[in-house]
């Protein structure tokens, strides 16, 4: 099989496959919609490599054998990878709180709330 072949294998595959499926880019392209469209896939990478992180720590840890150097270093690796997920955890709800109270049309719509989402909840 040649380059050419795989080529046109892989243009086959990635036809019809779009990055970000709901931007619609005109000519008033505007960061904070590039943001909107990007975010939702940012939280997914940050809970993969969450996982990868405390797989491998976990991993470092087992195979320590003892060895203080590499116990400090599984931990160390294990507790910036909780760091890290509690950085992005508490980031979006404030994000969303901060979208709630102030009614910021904007960043509801990144987290699915229409702009009436009501703040006190169904009474």
């Amino acid at each position: 099989m040649g380059i050419r072949k795989i080529n046109m294998l892989i243009a086959q595959i990635f036809e019809n496959i779009t990055p970000f499926p709901n931007a619609t880019y005109g000519t008033s392209v505007t960061i904070g919609k590039i943001i909107s469209d990007i975010l939702p896939y940012v939280f997914w990478v940050t809970g993969i490599l969450l996982l990868v992180y405390l797989l491998l720590g976990g991993l470092q840890l087992m195979f320590a054998a003892g060895d203080p150097k590499k116990v400090q270093g599984a931990w160390g690796k294990i507790t910036n990878a909780v760091i890290g997920f509690v950085i992005i955890f508490v980031a979006y709800w404030v994000t969303q709180l901060i979208g709630k109270v102030f009614n910021i049309e904007i960043i509801n719509s990144i987290f699915g709330f229409g702009a009436g989402f009501p703040i006190h909840g169904p009474r």
